[in-house]
């Protein structure tokens, strides 16, 4: 988060709106007050108060920031699928303000330097917290363990393996181990590669159809139940992410009546898309995990519901024009989706599917409580908070992004919910228009 334009000491009222504190509790918001980067009061006392500057939120909803416990920023990396500056802006367009960085970049954030430099990145560069993820694995290569306590004290809020597996049962174990010494959460996504291969499409009737190369359901499965196994008995934090079938689901349900401590979360797009969205070969949707079924979709949206997934995330994967541009196959896996989180997920609410406090709690709250952070709008909490109207339309186009990927999933389609205003301690980190 940018330290050199901090102006989070002036003090802000907003009026008008309701407002949904992330647990579900909704309020008509006669008004807040924020003050040095805090909440400092609401209601009538806060109607009361002078304020150096004023929004009327009328019409819109007020809810703490979002926070994202997957996305890719592409820095430190090449700068041609994106970067700090591109991807942060991004995000607090979506409304997000705090975003889990994956571990997957350029050089591999596997030591404290490379967490320092995206620390340092994120100081200059983004309007946004920037919390870095570390590598379980050097080089992510599934073999050798990082140094996690160095990672943790350079500024790490877990480890994981971001789209990578580790093959190896036993290295697994040993990593598992390691963290629960020193209460990290390990954040992984379970695929068990022997059984994915060389897939890039759900292994179902879209895939047959086409003569695509599937990717089954128990590739995911088999692999998470392993590491639900290996979890109940070393005893550490697991954080299941980017789950995509509804047996998953289940089986989390299942461990956590067990006493497992596991989290998990899901992609937006996994609650809005089926493998239908590549029946017309359109390789936006060549995604890892793949898009699954219309069974497992209900299944994961009716589990965001109940409360078993954690959290969603945007999975967001910013790639340049050409990674999307050869035949399917060929393609590289990914959304660049940030920008669209909310919209997708407005659609949900519209439909019915889900709340919109469900929807609000399972980007804020939820995913906060993953990684041992606030997120409500709560008296002297920080001021972290995103305004955005629900009624309002706008259509993502090459245009209208401001992500370096422009392989946004409702591509130049008029959706729900633009965010107004996207406040990080006090300070507007973005305003529409």
């Amino acid at each position: 988060m940018n330290g050199n334009d901090n102006n989070s000491g002036a003090s802000l009222k907003i009026t008008g709106g309701r407002l949904l504190n992330g647990h579900g509790d909704e309020v008509s918001n006669t008004a807040l007050l924020i003050k040095n980067g805090r909440i400092a009061a609401t209601g009538a006392k806060a109607e009361s108060a002078d304020a150096d500057q004023s929004v009327d939120a009328t019409g819109c909803v007020i809810a703490p920031g979002f926070v994202d416990l997957y996305c890719n920023l592409r820095e430190p990396g090449n700068g041609q699928k994106g970067n700090m500056v591109s991807e942060a802006r991004a995000a607090a367009r979506g409304g997000f303000t705090t975003v889990c960085v994956s571990p997957e970049t350029s050089p591999v954030n596997d030591s404290r330097a490379v967490t320092n430099l995206i620390k340092d990145s994120a100081y200059v560069s983004s309007p946004i917290r920037v919390l870095p993820v570390g590598a379980l694995t050097r080089g992510l290569d599934g073999e050798l363990l990082s140094d996690m306590s160095g990672l943790t004290a350079a500024g790490c809020v877990a480890v994981g393996n971001g789209s990578r597996g580790v093959s190896n049962a036993r290295v697994l174990r040993r990593c598992l181990a390691y963290a629960q010494t020193f209460g990290l959460t390990v954040m992984l996504r379970p695929e068990n590669q022997s059984l994915a291969a060389d897939g890039y499409a759900h292994d179902g009737l879209v895939s047959a159809r086409l003569g695509l190369l599937g990717i089954p359901e128990v590739a995911e499965t088999a692999a998470l139940m392993e590491m639900l196994l290996l979890a109940e008995e070393t005893g550490a934090r697991l954080h299941l992410s980017q789950i995509s079938c509804g047996r998953s689901v289940e089986m989390i349900a299942e461990a956590r009546r067990r006493g497992i401590a596991v989290t998990c979360d899901v992609a937006m797009h996994q609650l809005v898309y089926t493998e239908d969205a590549l029946s017309s070969f359109d390789s936006r949707f060549h995604l890892r995990p793949p898009l699954r079924s219309e069974a497992d979709r209900q299944a994961l949206v009716a589990g965001v519901r109940s409360g078993v997934v954690d959290a969603i995330v945007s999975q967001h994967l910013p790639h340049e024009s050409a990674a999307k541009q050869a035949p399917l196959p060929d393609t590289e896996p990914g959304l660049s989706s940030i920008e669209s989180v909310l919209s997708l997920g407005l659609g949900l609410v519209q439909a019915g599917e889900l709340s919109l406090a469900e929807l609000v709690r399972a980007l804020t709250t939820g995913p906060a409580s993953v990684i041992g952070v606030n997120a409500t709008l709560e008296q002297d909490e920080v001021a972290d908070l995103c305004i955005f109207d629900p009624d309002a339309q706008w259509t993502p186009s090459r245009q209208s992004l401001i992500s370096a990927g422009h392989h946004a999933p409702a591509l130049n389609r008029s959706i729900p919910g633009v965010v107004r205003h996207t406040y990080i301690e006090g300070r507007e980190a973005w305003v529409s228009g």
